[in-house]
């Protein structure tokens, strides 16, 4: 069942670079399932349905937001950066799992706190330069013993949740959602085309796998699978994001306010009208937000026709993001759906 593989796939820890667990998890969810599966040189996952010569790229990155040690003090306190874009006091207070070469180590993000700021200070909160990792130890020394040095990856330690009428909550949905999505569609997809589906790495910190497996593959068209954002809750109107969870996968036409992806017409089409058939609930979105692996996908070599399809999604990048399962199963039905046939490109 989709939930099982989403809890799965969000329990895993994968930052940017570092998202050998999550392809682990793949492998083993695909065997049996392609004709062909392999690791490149970036670490891109790429496993192959073999059929006529029209080749579809499927692209789902594989890693979450996270974080790095930068720096060890004489105290034992923890230095990091963010890799990708976190909001700073989403971060503040938060209990973490450290990747060490020993194995996984317990911390948590403190900072100064609330009760000795002044006023000015409580204003503004407390910015990720000023934070820092405590794992317990009391000198530098006791944080080596554990396995933790510079540039030992940190994610948040959150684990997947049901909530209440089909909706869940945990980490990295962004974009585990969208790798649950690739996953089942190529356990259950029959075509006559040539289905490449990619596992990309660094997607959150520069689209980076994206952009070198479509340079190697050369797809004939491609579609990204991620998650967007929702205007169905408090703190955001539905003019500013006019999609809503519950009503279907989202289909992109732009994002970015066109500064990332001007999706193929083409490409929307074939898949609206797939929904149209299936009678599918299917949404279109024009975004003035972040982008996706289409972007970069889209703009290799002569240019791929491309588009997004993702999942609504409340609180991207947070530790406690929302989905609704029945957009993510209606976003597998539609994708084998489209499948079916070749795109009239």
């Amino acid at each position: 069942m989709v939930k099982e593989l989403l809890a799965k796939l969000s329990n895993a820890h994968g930052v940017s670079g570092s998202e050998g667990s999550v392809l682990s998890i793949i492998k083993k969810e695909l065997k049996g399932h392609v004709d062909e599966i392999r690791e490149d040189s970036m670490g891109n996952l790429i496993a192959i349905k073999k059929g006529n010569k029209f080749k579809v790229m499927l692209a789902a990155h594989m890693d979450e937001i996270g974080l790095m040690v930068k720096f060890v003090d004489e105290k034992g306190f923890l230095r990091f950066v963010a890799l990708g874009g976190w909001y700073g006091p989403t971060l503040y207070n938060q209990r973490v799992v450290l990747h060490s070469t020993k194995g996984p180590v317990y911390g948590v993000i403190g900072g100064k706190p609330p009760h000795m700021m002044d006023a000015e200070e409580s204003k503004k909160g407390v910015k990720i330069d000023d934070m820092f990792i405590d794992v317990g130890a009391t000198n530098r020394q006791e944080v080596e013993v554990l396995g933790v040095d510079v540039g030992t990856p940190v994610t948040i330690d959150r684990e997947f949740t049901e909530l209440g009428y089909g909706r869940v909550t945990g980490k990295a949905f962004d974009n585990r959602a969208g790798v649950a999505m690739l996953i089942k569609t190529m356990q259950e997809v029959k075509s006559p085309l040539t289905i490449c589906a990619v596992f990309t790495v660094q997607e959150e910190v520069g689209l980076k796998g994206a952009r070198t497996s479509a340079y190697t593959l050369e797809p004939d068209c491609a579609i990204a699978t991620d998650v967007t954002i929702p205007g169905d809750h408090p703190g955001i109107e539905m003019k500013d994001a006019p999609v809503e969870m519950g009503k279907g996968p989202v289909v992109t036409i732009v994002d970015a306010s066109g500064r990332g992806l001007i999706a193929s017409r083409k490409v929307v089409s074939w898949l609206k009208e797939a929904a149209d058939n299936e009678s599918i609930p299917m949404q279109l979105e024009v975004g003035s937000g972040g982008t996706t692996d289409a972007t970069a996908i889209h703009l290799t070599k002569g240019g791929i026709p491309s588009t997004t399809m993702s999942i609504p999604t409340r609180y991207i990048h947070s530790p406690v993001e929302v989905l609704d399962l029945r957009d993510l199963e209606a976003a597998v039905q539609l994708l084998v759906a489209a499948l079916k046939k070749k795109p009239a490109l």
